[in-house]
Parts: C-alpha cells; structure tokens; sequence
C-alpha cells in the first residue's frame, strides 16, 4: 500500500518544516542520515523504518543544478514536462564557465535565466558564486535536511549537518516534474576525530589525512557520520572543507553533528542578516526590521535547537573509522592523487618547484581561507615565475575578505583576481596548469589532467601552504607555523574496525512489503558469471560507440561487452532464443554475475541500455559503480548485490580462484550450465548447478520505488506516468 493520500495530508505540499515519518512500534535503531531520509520518502510502507541498503523514493527540500541546467531543461522537455512541480525545490545557479564571455554561452545563461523567470525557480547568475557556497549562505542546505545537486561536491552540505548527495541529470529532470526520484539508502559508517589539531593544521590537512590513510576504498559509495570529541574545536568552514572532500575520498554523504558549534555560528549569520541598516548605527532603532529571511531565521533556528537529532546509541555501520587529531601535522596531496598524502616537512625537504598556485573553489575559498592566506602574504609577494590565482567561493565572501582588508592584501601582493565560480578547478578560463608545469591548490581535486595539462603536477594544501609556496617559488611551511608545537613528523595514528554482519532479518522484513503491482516475483535464467573486479563502462559498452547516435537498442546488443569479451552478445542472443515472454510474474532472461564495482568509470547510459537490451535483465555483483547503478534502474535494469555468491562463484569457476583472469580456462565470461532463479519480495536465490545440486544465497530485494520504475520502463515513464496522475490526462 503506498500511502499516498495519507503521506500527502502529513507532509501537504513541500516546505521547510516537516514531521518525521512515523515508525514501527518496535524501534528500530537509526542514525542520523536514516533519520533525516526518513522524513524525507515518500510511499513508505506502513511503520517502515528506513535503513542502509533500502530503496526509497525520496522529496527533497532542494535540488541545485549549476551550468548543466540547460541539459536538464531538454531532458525535462523531451519527456513531455511542461510545469516545475514544485518551483520552491530547484535553485539555480551559474557556477562553472563564468569566465567564458562567449554569445554562445551568454545566450545559454540567459536562456537558464528565462526558464527560472518562467517557472518561479530561485536563479542566482553567473559571478553570485559556486552553487554549493551559494546553498550554504541562503538556507537551502539546513541542518537536518536532505538537499541533492546535479554535482558531486553536494557532499559539502554535510558540514552544516544536512544530508548532501549527488543526482545524475535525468534523476533532476525527475525532481523538477514531480518533485521526486528514487535513491539507494548508503551503508553508513562512522569517522571518529579524537583529539585537536596542533596550532597551524586545518581542516584541509584532515580530509588529505584521511584520503591518504584510508585508501583503500573503504568507505567508496558510503554515507560517512564524523563524530568524536575532536569536533567540537573544528570551526564550520573547516567542516564544510572535510565534508566537500569526502567526495573525493568516495563516499556520497558526509555529515557533521549539529551541535553548539554549528548553532552558534547560524547565530551569527543570522545576526548579520538582521541588520536593519548600513548607516549610522544611531539610526537603527528608527528603521523597521528587514523582511524574515526565508529560510535562515529565527524561527527556524530554535525549532533546530529544540530537535537535536542524533544517532540512536545502538544505531548500525558497517565499518568505524578513528584519527587522532593531535597526531596530524599539516599534509599536502599528490602529485596527481588524492589517495597519496605526505607530510608538508617530509614534503618540503624536496623544495618542489611550483609555476602556479590557486586559492579558489568551493573547497577553501571563505573567508577564514582567504584570511588564512592573506596573513601568509602580508608584507611579501609572490615569487617571480610563478602565476598565483584568487577566487573568492562568493561574491558575498570576496565583499567580507574587503571589508576586512585581506583581499586587498593578496591583490597587493601580486595575486591575479579571478571571478567567483569554479575556474581552474574545474579545468575553465585562464590560468590552467600547462605541460610540464607543477601548481599547488586549495581546491578539491588533483587528478591528471584535470587542472590543465594531463602532463602537469598538481598537489593540493591547505590555504595558508599555498601562500607560503607561492612566495617561496616551492612547496613549503608558512614561517608562522611553530614547529616545536607540532606533534612528531610520521604518518597520524589511525585505525578501522569492521562490524559483524547486521543482525537485522532484512529479508524477513523485505517479505512483509508486497511487491508493486506488475513487477516481476522472479528473475530466472542462465547465471553468466565475469570474474572481474572494477569491470568498466568502456568494457561493457566502448566508447567508440557512446556518442553514435544513430545505433538502436537492438546494435547496443550486437556490441555489449565487446571490450571486455567479443563473444558475450553472441553468446546471450543464443540463449535469448529460448526465454520465454514476461508472463506478469517470471521474468526470464540470463542473468550476469560480476566482481566488485561493476560498472566503474564513464557516466554513459548505453551501458545499462546495452545490458537490458541484450536479454540481459538482472545483474548481480559484490557491489556498483554508483553512477552506473543510478543509469541501470533509472533504465529499467535491476542490480543487486551478493558477495557470497560472487564468492563461491569465484572459487569454483575463476582461473586460479582468483578475478581478474576470466575462467579456469581462459574464457572470458564462464557459463557453466548454472541456472539461477531469485525471489524479489524474500530475496532468496536458488542457483542450481549443471548436475542438480543446488545452493541458496540471500540478497536484499529493491524496494517499492524501484520496482514502480521498472514497470514503467524507466524513470522516465515513470515521470510521465506521474504528469498524467497530476494533469488527470
């Protein structure tokens, strides 16, 4: 039963304030982003209690596309959308290219500009500043809130204790017409920060830390909880830095706690908002207050204090993660990687020279970074031969850095001013990194070639190491840090722990939700087995065909897989033959068993497409490429994943017992006459080997939300199907 009607009296339409959802009488143990999901899905089963690994079908309270907006507007056009559902959840804002003064880019501003007059949806342009600063300074990324964005660093929004993920452009295009769009609920695990930081180290030296110490992909496609006495002495832009990057480190959320910290800073902002005047502060008592700001106010702000939500104390993670802050001596990353950190001493002994250097993004570029850095620079300039760049995250940042006299600071010590917005860190305008050249930056990536030149060096630091680089000409200390108050120069304590296997009856619970009306109750065919890890999108469609507009569905299968084994869309049309036609409840088809990260790399949809076009209908795997996983439902293609199977698979059949080699002969893809059949509302899997022996795997069903897409053959029927429902067509 989806609940519609009733969901719809207790949320009524989108806004700020909202009831959590209700739970099942018998708690059950939450943390604080299965909280926060909770009050944000919709159609959830009576006392359903949201957690890791659930499929829902969520309403945000906001959704951000930047310079992509224009590809969204097609999107939302060519599946016959012609109203914005709810025009108070998108905002726009023009971030990435604001350096390109072109006619074709100023008409494709102005044509985002039109669609935003035209549907009421907030529009901030191109110099206002980086959409995810942008978020945080107007309200629209709230603590206890769920805000998604059309870019990866949304994670950001969780240094303001507001859930932050991404969304792919079709799943926007989805939120703007029906205010909704399905998401996998992360596994959750929880990073402790004991200790403090030495007098001199940031938040930027913990996130490099981390990437650098945990690198090994252990918290890839997780929702990450910080949490541990060590935070309440980091201030919220060193937060907001942490959180940015833990999209670099893998996960897709990133949540700090809303504590007194956070409270009194929104106190402070909301301080500044209410300033009745600029003139004579004499004046103030005889001026009215300025209109309530709609989304950071009072109101708002002690019903936040009034909540507290928190983790419940038996609340489940897959894995905890600890750092000893008071171990941790500034840290640079690179070259060319976030998963290698070296401490700046180590680091500085090789005196490496830089050509460039960059304080910009919405990494580090607030206030206290620019600050950071102008202290730095005062009463020095930059070093001839090296080039350094400044862009405020804001236009409300760079009038503050004014105002206090450190932007002037570093104009007058000879940095080149950049317009707010990504720039450089995204590889736009001027200023990029050239062949042979090395940079160090305070942004958030450092990958090859992203920065300018593939044959470049980029590093990344922290605000104040920049300065102090792009004075001495090489990557260096700043002469204000005291190295005798610095704990010894080695790699900072840390450690990780496993959790057991949950203990939660997941498919005891997946038994008692009834599967949505015309989805299937059974996959059932021949089990295809790859035994790769990381099989690729270029391996299972090749890019030589992605941009090929003219190949159907039907030459998307004539080539599926061909970079990984030229034989498979053969060997799957032969065993097409004999599948029988969908009768409304066995879904018959080969189903393909893989390794780990299945479908890492491209964003390309095709690889999904080709997979479902082939006959292929399900995919099993020990885990996703998120993106792809996002491409495969959203396309009809249902995913789920069984490390056990992958497991007993691996040892029976992959050459040596191992991935990575094909088969014990040396083919590429295995089929060994196993059959397999998997329930989807209990999600157990009967697999059946050539000789009748059977073995039987339990694995988490896809939820209501899901299974509504696939009925609708995606989620863009799924939204048409919602436009008719809404219009009465």
């Amino acid at each position: 039963m989806r609940l519609q009607r009733h969901l719809a009296r207790q949320f009524g339409r989108p806004g700020l304030f909202r009831n959590f959802a209700s739970v099942a009488e018998r708690r059950t143990p939450q943390t604080i982003v299965e909280k926060v999901v909770q009050k944000y899905a919709v159609g959830l089963p009576e006392g359903k209690a949201v957690k890791a690994g659930d499929y829902v079908m969520i309403r945000p309270e906001h959704v951000m596309t930047h310079d992509n907006t224009g590809p969204v507007i097609s999107k939302f056009k060519s599946i016959g959308a012609t109203q914005v559902h709810n025009s108070r959840q998108p905002v726009f804002t023009l971030d990435h290219d604001v350096q390109n003064k072109s006619e074709k880019n100023l008409a494709k501003y102005a044509s985002i500009e039109e669609f935003a007059r035209k549907h009421g949806v907030d529009f901030y342009p191109a110099g206002r500043g980086i959409g995810h600063q942008v978020l945080v300074e107007e309200g629209y990324a709230f603590p206890n809130t769920l805000t998604v964005a059309s870019d990866s660093h949304s994670n950001m929004y969780g240094g303001v204790g507001c859930v932050g993920t991404p969304i792919v452009r079709t799943d926007a295009a989805a939120l703007w017409a029906t205010g909704k769009t399905w998401w996998q609920v992360p596994r959750m695990v929880k990073v402790e920060l004991k200790g403090k930081l030495a007098p001199g180290v940031t938040g930027k030296d913990v996130i490099v830390a981390l990437c650098g110490s945990f690198n090994q992909d252990e918290v890839l496609n997780a929702a990450l909880e910080f949490t541990g006495d060590g935070i309440a002495a980091l201030s919220v832009d060193d937060r907001l830095t942490i959180a940015n990057m833990t999209t670099e480190w893998g996960a897709l959320v990133g949540v700090f706690p809303v504590d007194e910290t956070l409270l009194q800073w929104y106190d402070s902002v909301l301080a500044k908002l209410e300033l009745r005047t600029f003139s004579s502060p004499s004046l103030r008592s005889a001026i009215p207050p300025p209109p309530e700001h709609p989304r950071i106010n009072r109101r708002r702000l002690d019903a936040l204090r009034a909540t507290r939500l928190q983790s419940d104390h038996d609340a489940e993670y897959s894995s905890h993660l600890v750092l000893d802050l008071s171990t941790l001596v500034p840290h640079v990353s690179g070259p060319n990687s976030v998963k290698v950190s070296t401490p700046l001493p180590v680091l500085e002994e090789a005196k490496i020279k830089i050509q460039k250097a960059y304080l910009v993004s919405c990494t580090n570029s607030r206030v206290s970074d620019i600050a950071a850095a102008a202290a730095v620079m005062r009463g020095n300039k930059v070093a001839p031969g090296v080039e350094f760049y400044i862009a405020a995250a804001s236009s409300a940042v760079q009038q503050e850095s004014e105002r206090l006299g450190d932007w002037e600071a570093l104009v007058h010590s000879g940095a080149k001013v950049l317009p707010a917005g990504c720039g450089p860190c995204i590889g736009l305008g001027v200023g990029l990194l050239e062949e042979g050249e090395t940079g160090i930056s305070a942004t958030n990536r450092n990958y090859k070639g992203r920065m300018g030149h593939p044959k470049a060096q980029a590093y990344l630091s922290s605000p104040a190491v920049v300065a102090a680089s792009a004075i001495k000409g090489y990557i260096c200390s700043p002469a204000s840090i005291d190295t005798a108050a610095l704990p010894p120069v080695k790699a900072p304590t840390f450690s990780i722990t496993h959790a057991p296997p949950s203990s939660t009856a997941t498919s005891a619970e997946a038994a008692d939700e009834p599967l949505f009306p015309g989805f299937p109750a059974k996959f059932a065919g021949p089990l295809l087995f790859a035994p790769q890890d990381n099989l690729n999108t270029d391996g299972i469609y090749p890019g030589k065909y992605t941009y090929r507009d003219d190949i159907t569905l039907a030459g998307q299968a004539d080539v599926v897989m061909e970079n990984y084994d030229p034989s498979f869309a053969a060997l799957v049309a032969k065993k097409r033959q004999s599948f029988a036609p969908f009768d409304g409840s066995v879904k018959e088809g080969a189903v393909l068993v893989a390794g780990y990260n299945f479908g890492t790399g491209s964003s390309r949809e095709q690889a999904a497409t080709a997979l479902k076009a082939a006959g292929v209908p399900l995919v099993i795997a020990g885990s996703f490429g998120d993106i792809f996983k996002r491409n495969a439902i959203n396309n009809g293609l249902v995913c789920l994943e069984s490390p056990e199977l992958v497991a007993d698979l691996t040892e029976r059949y992959a050459k040596d017992g191992k991935r990575g080699a094909g088969g014990k002969n040396g083919e590429m893809t295995v089929d060994a006459g196993i059959r397999i059949e998997v329930g989807m509302k209990d999600g157990k899997a009967v697999v059946t080997g050539s000789t009748g022996e059977e073995k039987t795997y339990r694995l988490r069903p896809v939820g209501a939300s899901v299974q509504e897409l696939w009925v609708c053959g995606g989620l863009e029927g799924f939204i048409l199907k919602e436009i008719r429902n809404t219009t009465g067509a």
